[in-house]
């Protein structure tokens, strides 16, 4: 740990399975993370797949969220406890941007700038995904992303296609009664 803690910005996705129970129990783990307090949790949003070669209308239906911790740990350690949380959750990496039970992506940590093999650092298509700003932008509506710019002003042109999925309950860092998994 680094003793000092760092604003982190977390994108949450699940197009497979218990969509809406997978994000919980996701949330729950990530606010359980040493090193990391939870700030806040957005509301749950529903966006079309995309996938390599565009938006796929024909897959699943993607829920979304995103929520911010502050965290003192090092990046690389987020992503392998990131990482693990998404295996627990029955994530299968066969195909780039595939269907998936769950996806955690780092969006960004403080103003760090990291690009390498393994992570970057702010996410590199995050400007470009309505469904991670503007669930951001309910939780921070000066929210900015280093070297891009104000989340507002980015997301004009996404063209903005995500909708509040309104029948899913709101995430919470409780665990479930009976439990999650």
């Amino acid at each position: 740990m680094t003793g000092r803690s760092e604003r982190v910005v977390l994108a949450l996705g699940s197009n497979l399975g218990d969509r809406a129970a997978t994000l919980a129990d996701a949330v729950h783990d990530l606010a359980g993370l040493a090193g990391a307090t939870l700030v806040a949790v957005s509301p749950v949003y529903e966006s079309a797949a995309v996938k390599l070669d565009g938006v796929d209308e024909n897959a699943p239906r993607y829920l979304n969220a995103v929520l911010t911790i502050d965290y003192s740990g090092d990046p690389y350690a987020l992503l392998d406890a990131v990482n693990a949380i998404e295996a627990e959750h029955g994530r299968v990496r066969a195909e780039r941007w595939g269907d998936r039970t769950l996806d955690i992506d780092l969006i960004v940590f403080g103003q760090r700038s990291v690009d390498d093999a393994r992570l970057t650092l702010p996410h590199p298509r995050a400007a470009e995904r309505d469904f991670v700003l503007v669930p951001w932008l309910d939780l921070d509506a000066q929210a900015v992303i280093p070297g891009r710019g104000l989340v507002r002003n980015l997301l004009v042109a996404t063209g903005n296609t995500v909708r509040r999925a309104a029948d899913v309950v709101a995430l919470d860092p409780a665990p479930a009664p009976g439990g999650g998994r």
